[in-house]
């Protein structure tokens, strides 16, 4: 049955004007937004409105409140305009299996494109990442970090740019539940089996084997997976 429809709120419109300036790429990432007395004058609008829209916002993982410091934007412009889709694709409860086996359709052909396009500098950044995870391994750190960065600069490199949205949008809100199954055993063998899977990627990338490369990703991922579920 149909209802009357509520008259739009102030706090709405200053959310909307915010997400819109950061989906156009006019407000980015790291940027501060004025203080909120000079939002309060800007919008015509009271502080307590102001602090509403700020809150909605933060909720929505676009700004964050550092305290005594500002309001700062917390996403680029590709994340802003993803987050709905793979919000409502991806769930934190979602079986880890499932997961996986998502992981297992995407990731191969991200692997392929990257080794047909990605760039000298690129690949350079893939070897520092893999250094930079080697080193939290010989640290007994946790490589979480490396990680993500290894698969969202592989997503990255592919030069598609809607591939790269959702991989980045994956592995971020996947990152809660990946920190609870990832590479948290005694002997670090998920952490260490995680580095040799990366490393045969990224040299079939840097060689622009795509076959290669897709098989070597998904490779390692199946690896994981098994040690995971002690296949």
């Amino acid at each position: 049955m149909l209802k009357p429809v509520e008259k739009r709120k102030a706090y709405e419109d200053i959310v909307q004007q915010i997400r819109t300036l950061i989906e156009e790429g006019k407000l980015k990432r790291n940027d501060q937004l004025p203080a909120e007395r000079e939002l309060s004058e800007t919008f015509r609008v009271s502080r307590t409105t102001v602090r509403e829209a700020i809150r909605t916002l933060e909720s929505m993982k676009l700004l964050q409140s550092r305290q005594g410091d500002g309001t700062y934007v917390l996403v680029s412009s590709a994340e802003a305009l993803i987050q709905p889709l793979a919000a409502a694709l991806f769930k934190e409860k979602d079986d880890i299996r499932d997961i996986f086996y998502i992981r297992k359709i995407i990731e191969p052909h991200v692997a392929e494109l990257a080794a047909e396009n990605a760039t000298p500098q690129e690949m350079e950044e893939l070897e520092r990442i893999l250094r930079k995870q080697e080193e939290c391994i010989g640290q007994g750190e946790n490589i979480i970090e490396t990680d993500s960065a290894f698969h969202n600069l592989m997503a990255n490199a592919t030069k598609n740019r809607v591939m790269e949205r959702l991989i980045t949008a994956l592995i971020d809100l996947l990152k809660k539940s990946r920190e609870q199954y990832l590479f948290e055993d005694e002997n670090d063998e998920r952490a260490k089996r995680s580095l040799e899977g990366h490393q045969r990627v990224l040299s079939a990338v840097k060689k622009g084997d795509g076959d290669a490369a897709r098989k070597s990703m998904l490779q390692h991922l199946e690896d994981i997976e098994g040690i995971i579920f002690h296949k």
